[in-house]
């Protein structure tokens, strides 16, 4: 079972930066989409930013302009620089990863969650 490894949470002042990085346990066979996604208190999760097929970059609305994702597809790996952060983005953030491990089974894999507090 592949895991996601996340790192990189905290607490940050507002106007700070964090930098989260996500990083598969094993190889995957085919990764279409590795991101991130963050759910705060009494929200739904909703998608920060993502990687697709290896190069499209999609980010949600709220930090267009402050957060810039980047992808190692050599590694399986994925990292959020969040730049300028609010305390609105305070939430608990996941790394997912959508693929295949075969040339059939689709896989769709969440990391346990890392917290980005943004306080004064």
């Amino acid at each position: 079972q592949v895991r996601l490894v996340e790192s990189g949470g905290g607490l940050v002042q507002p106007g700070g930066s964090l930098t989260l990085s996500c990083t598969a346990s094993e190889s995957i066979f085919v990764i279409n989409a590795m991101g991130w996604y963050r759910q705060a208190p009494g929200k739904e999760r909703e998608l920060v930013a993502r990687v697709i097929r290896g190069s499209i970059k999609d980010y949600s609305d709220s930090v267009k302009g402050r957060f810039t994702i980047s992808r190692d597809n050599a590694k399986d790996t994925v990292a959020l620089q969040m730049n300028s952060l609010k305390p609105e983005d305070t939430a608990i953030y996941y790394c997912r990863v959508q693929g295949y491990n075969d040339y059939e089974t689709a896989v769709d894999y969440w990391g346990q969650g890392t917290q980005v507090t943004v306080s004064s």
